[in-house]
């Protein structure tokens, strides 16, 4: 939420499944692949395409149309938070609650941290990684605004293929060494 206690514009991970998917352009495919004869003689393989961002979420494993629409969905999601920046203020910042709630041991009242199936976790990636890139991709400055130690942080991005790929890209495009 906003100052002003207003959902922020660009705030697409916080939309519902249908607001999100009213952003989005649909287009059905037929793609080959295993399965025999009747594999794919309908259109079931699903791309969405996010009209303000350009992102793309697709999916095509299951036979039913239904089914790849919300893999898509949720691959979109993940590529939402993986790939489109939000500024940050920095002065007086206060992590968010998404992002605490991904991260390990800031979980509060006693919860465990959000696992990497959960909806939640994909708007916690996204504000880690507008912080990460609002601290010039500083490590150490990340940990410290987020309450972690910098091995804790690190363990936390390298648990991940995904927000390896997403920071790991973003340093070494600004001339910086990769995390490890």
């Amino acid at each position: 939420m906003g100052d002003d206690g207003q959902m922020p514009d660009d705030d697409y991970l916080a939309l519902s499944d249908e607001a999100l998917q009213r952003q989005c352009r649909l287009e059905t495919l037929r793609v080959s692949g295993p399965g025999g004869q009747n594999r794919n003689r309908r259109d079931t393989a699903v791309r969405l395409t996010h009209e303000p961002t350009g992102l793309i979420g697709q999916a095509s494993e299951q036979r039913s149309q239904l089914r790849n629409r919300e893999a898509a969905l949720r691959r979109l999601r993940a590529t939402i938070a993986l790939g489109y920046r939000r500024p940050v203020v920095l002065e007086g910042y206060a992590p968010a609650e998404a992002l605490e709630a991904i991260l390990p041991g800031r979980a509060g009242g006693g919860r465990t941290r959000i696992g990497k199936k959960h909806r939640d976790y994909w708007p916690g990636v996204q504000a880690l990684l507008d912080l990460f890139v609002a601290v010039e991709g500083s490590v150490s400055e990340t940990a410290k605004r987020t309450g972690l130690t910098t091995g804790a942080l690190s363990r936390f991005v390298l648990s991940d293929p995904r927000l390896v790929r997403a920071v790991n890209g973003w340093r070494e495009a600004h001339g910086m060494r990769s995390l490890r």
